[in-house]
């Protein structure tokens, strides 16, 4: 007897039974077709952006990303746990689809069937299995969030919602199949029972009652499934069981610009009523969409560097937060409503964004926040911050230090300022830090010792240079910031200058993406990337002298621009061996310099540059090495603020590598 089944056996498969079925079937899609439309009245108070471009790349990261489950993977344990539950769900979906189209299409119109045989075999085994893992990880995540829930796991009637339904599905499932295999299949057709372990595990448990009874609690399970599935249809628009579309359809709304660029205002608009964003309509819609997609899974508050200093940012909140006000007050006050000391507390780092397994854009929103509260109401996190804007201003520098001696920390080494020779090889665009800071001037005459003996002639701007701006625009003052740019931009225009090199990630950051919409389009590089080349192609000489150290990735050139590999071969290539630590690469902690933080005091929580100093002193390596100024900056204060003086030593890559180089 060939392999097979009957369809909706002991249903009956008349109108009595197809007609309600599919009536209340198409009756729950429409209703959620129709609230779906409805959430569209939501997104649509936000301002237009277009997220529809390039749709072949769209289309690829959304099935990427939902089937392969690729961004929510990123976290081991959970992240592997709804892998396995959406695969086998999916798989449950494919399957409840199989046999719909054979039932009540194919054989029901045409006589074919394909649910015999071997295929039938694979197919019972493949779905029970699928059904046994989507149980066994619904009960891990109702375990993690019910009985062993981690800290900030936000619980509400959602989450009970949806594991009650879920697992109300599944087990109702289980128990049809498990009553019809009683009946049909057992004692006498054991070797078809086999291929289905979980429906032979319950029908065995069954198998006590008498036919009459299993054919009841077949038929009065099936329709309680079919009613939950119709419950579960109608109850998404109104739970987190959205995410199933708002989250797949965020991956193919992803912004496919230059990562972590943001929307250079017109600030000569004449049409322009206010800057940043006070309300819900001052956000795009794809701000608003965010929220919907957003499963408060926790991910982004527990990797950011603020919350996990004890001040008031949460990511999470923060997006929650705007969803609440969209749907319910969006005439509320978005700054009021999140608060001002969570909104100065970001650093830009971009942790919330690149975990986030439904692809929020988090930064962005913050920024436009912070913008309306400079430009509007003309409020700074405080005092010392609005100096160093002042300085900026007068000086173009926000350490306040004159603008003719930004130059004078070259005096004596082997560079030419662009005034007087502009035939150079590189313009070394210095940065702030490194033309005015001690500290900082011993890596900027490092990299120019580097570039000597590699044979690169080195300019520099001297007192035309600015600051690039970037503190000043990340901190909301986009004014200020285009004021810098543009006169930076101007200037080496007027040079002809071919290749900038900065050792400054948040400079490299701002010239190679923000700069490009007002105009500039000179090949930047990041001093990382440009002595590994040298090394590479043997015009830079480094003997290999052994030491041991841990490596901090800078937000800037790690997440902001996923260079992680460039400065860790520079590392090697002086003889160093890096002890990671636990939080690097992608995961690495931020210094709490960015987001324009470096020109403001760190009131509240404790100081996250003395967190990240004690994380790289458990590696016992003793040595701190980075590539930022700022980072370096940072870490020369936290590094004394959490006692580690003697301890660990805080150097840049440019320092180590000059010491070791071949003459």
């Amino acid at each position: 007897m060939e392999a097979t089944r009957e369809l909706y056996w002991n249903i009956g498969h008349g109108a009595s039974v197809l007609i309600p079925m599919y009536l209340f079937t198409f009756a729950a899609l429409g209703f959620l077709v129709r609230s779906g439309l409805q959430r569209l009245n939501i997104y649509k108070q936000g301002k237009p952006l277009n997220r529809f471009d390039q749709r072949d790349v769209r289309i690829k990261n959304l099935l990427k990303n939902v089937l392969l489950q690729s961004r929510v993977l990123k976290v081991k344990g959970p992240g592997y746990a709804h892998g396995l539950f959406f695969w086998g769900f999916f798989l449950l979906f494919i399957g409840t689809c199989f046999v719909a189209a054979q039932a009540d299409f194919t054989d029901l119109l045409f006589g074919f069937r394909f649910l015999h045989g071997d295929f039938y075999l694979v197919f019972s085994a493949v779905l029970d299995l699928a059904g046994l893992v989507a149980i066994a990880m619904l009960a891990g995540f109702f375990v993690r969030r019910y009985l062993v829930r981690p800290e900030g796991l936000e619980t509400t009637r959602d989450d009970a919602i949806m594991h009650g339904l879920l697992f109300a599905i599944l087990i109702t499932g289980f128990v049809i199949e498990g009553a019809r295999m009683a009946v049909t299949e057992l004692p006498n057709n054991m070797a078809l029972a086999a291929w289905s372990p979980v429906g032979l595990v319950v029908a065995k448990g069954l198998s006590g009652m008498g036919e009459g009874s299993l054919r009841g609690l077949h038929q009065g399970m099936w329709w309680l499934h079919f009613a939950l599935v119709i419950g579960f249809i109608c109850s998404i628009p109104f739970t987190k069981f959205r995410h199933i579309f708002t989250t797949s359809a965020n991956y193919f709304l992803a912004d496919l610009g230059p990562k972590g660029a943001l929307v250079t205002l017109n600030m000569e608009s004449e049409d322009a009523e206010s800057f940043g964003a006070a309300q819900i309509k001052d956000l795009t819609w794809k701000d608003i969409f965010d929220t919907d997609a957003c499963t408060k899974c926790k991910r982004c508050q527990d990797r950011c560097p603020a919350h996990n200093t004890e001040k008031p940012l949460s990511p999470m909140k923060v997006i929650n937060q705007l969803g609440e006000v969209a749907g319910t007050n969006p005439d509320a006050n978005l700054i009021e409503t999140v608060s001002k000391d969570a909104l100065w507390s970001c650093t830009t780092c971009r942790a919330c964004q690149e975990i986030c397994p439904a692809s929020i854009e988090h930064v962005g929103k913050i920024v436009d926040m912070r913008r309306n509260m400079v430009l509007m109401e003309g409020e700074f996190p405080g005092e010392e911050v609005m100096v160093a804007m002042d300085n900026t201003e007068v000086n173009g520098n926000p350490l306040g230090l004159a603008f003719a001696s930004r130059g004078d920390w070259a005096e004596g080494l082997p560079v030419t300022r662009l005034s007087d020779d502009a035939e150079v090889d590189i313009l070394y665009f210095v940065g702030c830090y490194a033309s005015f800071d001690k500290r900082n001037i011993k890596v900027a005459t490092s990299f120019v010792q580097l570039c000597a003996a590699a044979g690169v002639k080195v300019g520099i701007l001297g007192k035309e240079e600015k600051c690039c701006g970037e503190p000043m625009r990340k901190l909301g003052n986009e004014y200020l910031y285009q004021s810098m740019a543009t006169e930076n931009i101007e200037t080496m225009e007027s040079y002809k200058v071919k290749k900038v090199v900065t050792a400054c990630p948040h400079c490299f950051n701002t010239l190679t993406k923000d700069y490009r919409d007002l105009g500039f389009s000179i090949e930047t590089e990041h001093y990382t990337t440009f002595l590994n080349r040298l090394i590479q192609e043997g015009k830079l000489k480094v003997k290999a002298d052994g030491f041991d150290c841990t490596y901090h990735d800078s937000c800037y050139i790690g997440r902001h621009n996923d260079l992680y590999e460039e400065p860790r071969a520079l590392v090697a290539a002086a003889g160093g061996t890096i002890r990671e630590m636990e939080r690097s690469r992608a995961e690495g902690f931020c210094c709490g310099a960015g987001g324009g933080r470096i020109m403001a005091e760190e009131k509240l929580g404790s100081r996250i540059s003395g967190k990240r100093a004690l994380m790289a002193a458990e590696t016992g390596t003793g040595t701190l090495v980075s590539n930022c100024p700022f980072c370096l900056t940072m870490f020369e204060d936290g590094i004394k603020g959490a006692e580690l003086e003697g301890k660990l030593v805080p150097r840049d890559i440019a320092e180590i590598l000059v010491e070791r180089v071949i003459a």
